[in-house]
């Protein structure tokens, strides 16, 4: 079957995604013997149904991302190389207004193919693996949508309409049967052009074996939706169990596509970033990374986290000794590995030294970006209009622009809405029909999704006046279900503890600037309790000793005040390791959306103020004296809005040519 697509696709589409189709006769031993031939292997990942260069929640162009922009890449590529290869490394599906419509708002129907999958199959892809937030809209939809009989409680067997690509998995299980979620390999045939060793052009098969991993850490993120229907098991014992199978079974070369990133820590199943490990597997030969939202290698990037770590080549793209790739996120970049191959009585074999990894960006050096292919935007223009409609139903008005590019200073004007609209949400339910909570202060917390790690557009940034559907979901991004914990306080303050690692360490004495925001803490984790809660984060105290003064309705907050703590699924569930987040204090799993929590209350409210909606700044940094700056990044010329937010010290710095500047904050007191 897989052969007669892959024919298919090279006649009808003119895609080179291999060099041939057809066997050529006659071959003969002494022709192939000292053949070399280039394989390119080409990566996307963390794509997140960016189908298009669309921001649904501006109802605008973005030309910094976009699978259709991405599909120009790998269409040059295919131009580039006569032997190429196509796969997707996860995080695929879930991500963008676009992909909860066909999920939530207008589930799809089972004949029906996803979005995402129509854009990818229009390009032509050989296989891929499954994300961590591909289990986000639960196992019936995944199911549903990849046409993978999951044999799990609460999934219906059936044939629905999913990619025309093997989606392979190897360290996920039933937990009725113990059999593999997904198929945990697949062998692909194919042919190769080569040139012999006296130069002439032939074709030679290649069996090209790819098996796929994600991180154990689904069992948490995910708990709600896979909680006694699933079992993992760690990347490494997986690959163990199966990549040996797959070179009895002829594989020349096996590719595992892991969604994970690197990290050098020692191993344990429990390890998010596991490729570093998996590299020295004596059965994996190619990794095709993702995950971590970065590029890599990244030999341009001086501040790269690859650039000192052992046995990483941050140039060439190695790991231990074996070619890699990380291709960015959003189809913002291309991985691609050129594969070197030799050719001899053994078969195939790399030639590390003539192989190498890089990325390849959709932004040009001289600052524009390649055209789209104008193929995926037709092939989900209903789908993409459909999601316009439904994006823009109005749901109510707002006095003040509700934003992220001052939240971490403060600026609770995005944040503001969610917690409110979760914490009465609880004291209803609490109220109607959990009397055993009724008089526990109810709090809520709520992260700042956007802080610009996606660039200077990567901000939550509502305007005042009317409101819609895409305006909530700019506020609330994830498909997250509501969720509430009993903490003491203790957990509290650890819990804020936890969430001020969101920023350096300052030396008050210190002369040259200092960067306010520790960059590789998410902006996700960096939790803002509100309710009646009151504190203040001292950075130039060492983490585990940041949060002071510490009130709840102007009251210290002791370790044997009680508080019930809303949040989402995700981190109720130990996502972030978050103190007290954990089963035995969950008192409420709502199955509602924290989005559309949201949104009714908005309906609700009608009319948003800043006095009553925006008002509530319940943190502050501790007043410090500094002597030199003390600095961090954003959109270039918001000042007003953290001016109209009541933040009088703040001031620019530097203006970039990229769209963001340099501010800086005063910490000193105020006289």
């Amino acid at each position: 079957m897989r052969s007669l697509r892959s024919c298919f696709l090279c006649s009808a589409l003119v895609l080179s995604s291999v060099a041939g189709c057809a066997a050529v006769p006659g071959e003969r031993k002494e022709l192939a013997d000292g053949a070399r031939a280039t394989l390119a292997i080409l990566e996307t990942t963390d794509i997140h149904a960016n189908v298009l260069s669309y921001d649904y929640y501006k109802l605008a162009e973005d030309k910094t991302l976009g699978f259709e922009r991405l599909a120009t890449l790998v269409r040059e590529a295919r131009d580039e190389f006569e032997n190429t290869l196509l796969f997707d490394a996860g995080d695929t599906i879930q991500g963008t207004a676009l992909s909860d419509w066909q999920a939530r708002a207008q589930p799809l129907a089972c004949e029906e193919k996803l979005a995402m999958y129509k854009a990818m199959d229009a390009l032509g892809f050989d296989g891929g693996t499954i994300g961590n937030h591909e289990f986000n809209y639960g196992l019936p939809f995944l199911a549903q949508v990849t046409d993978t009989a999951l044999d799990v409680d609460g999934v219906v067997a059936r044939r629905c309409n999913g990619p025309d690509f093997p989606l392979v998995l190897a360290n996920v299980f039933s937990a009725r049967s113990g059999a593999p979620l997904f198929a945990p390999t697949a062998l692909l045939e194919r042919r190769v052009k080569a040139r012999n060793a006296s130069g002439k052009t032939i074709e030679l098969p290649i069996q090209i074996g790819i098996i796929g991993f994600v991180p154990t850490q689904i069992m948490l993120w995910d708990k709600a939706n896979l909680d006694g229907r699933v079992t993992t098991l760690g990347v490494v014992e997986a690959a163990r169990r199966y990549a040996p199978q797959l070179r009895q079974q002829g594989a020349d070369v096996i590719i595992a596509i892991s969604h994970g990133g690197i990290d050098t820590r020692p191993y344990g199943p429990d390890l998010e970033n596991v490729n570093w490990h998996l590299a020295a597997e004596p059965d994996i030969d190619v990794l095709l990374l993702g995950h971590s939202h970065q590029a890599f290698p990244d030999p341009e990037n001086p501040k790269s986290r690859y650039n000192n770590l052992a046995e990483v080549d941050n140039v060439r793209g190695f790991l231990r000794g074996k070619p890699a790739v990380m291709g960015n996120f959003w189809g913002k970049s291309l991985g691609v590995i050129e594969l070197a191959l030799v050719h001899d009585a053994n078969g195939w074999r790399i030639d590390a030294d003539a192989t190498r990894a890089h990325v390849r960006d959709i932004r040009k050096a001289d600052g524009s970006f390649v055209e789209p292919d104008p193929a995926i935007s037709a092939a989900i223009r209903s789908e993409h209009e459909a999601t316009v409609r439904y994006v823009s139903a109005p749901i109510g008005r707002s006095d003040f622009p509700m934003t992220s590019y001052f939240a971490a200073i403060g600026d609770v004007s995005a944040l503001q809405p969610v917690n409110t609209a979760q914490r009465e949400f609880v004291e209803r339910l609490i109220a109607q029909t959990l009397p055993d909570l009724r008089g526990i202060p109810v709090i809520s917390a709520a992260a700042p999704f956007k802080v610009g790690f996606g660039g200077p557009t990567d901000y939550t940034d509502v305007a005042s006046g009317p409101l819609a559907i895409r305006n909530a979901a700019d506020l609330y991004l994830f498909p997250n279900t509501l969720s509430a914990l009993r903490i003491d306080g203790g957990m509290l303050r650890g819990w804020l503890e936890k969430s001020a690692g969101y920023f350096n360490r300052i030396d008050a004495s210190a002369s040259a600037p200092q960067e306010l925001i520790n960059r590789a803490f998410p902006g996700y984790n960096f939790d803002v309790i509100q309710g009646d809660i009151r504190y203040e984060i001292d950075i130039t105290r060492a983490l585990g000793e940041r949060i002071t003064r510490l009130e709840y309705r102007n009251r210290p907050v002791t370790s044997d005040d009680t508080f019930i703590l809303v949040t989402n699924n995700y981190r109720a569930s130990g996502g972030g390791g978050f103190p007290g987040a954990s089963p035995e204090n969950l008192v409420i799993e709502s199955t509602e959306m924290n989005r559309d929590v949201l949104i009714e209350w908005v309906r609700q409210r009608k009319e948003l103020v800043r006095a009553r909606d925006a008002d509530d700044r319940s943190w502050r940094f501790a007043a410090t004296p500094t002597v030199g700056p003390v600095v961090f990044t954003s959109a270039s010329g918001r000042l007003d809005l953290a001016r109209a937010a009541g933040f009088d010290n703040v001031r620019v710095v530097e203006k970039d040519d990229d769209g963001r500047s340099t501010y800086a904050i005063d910490l000193a007191p105020k006289r």
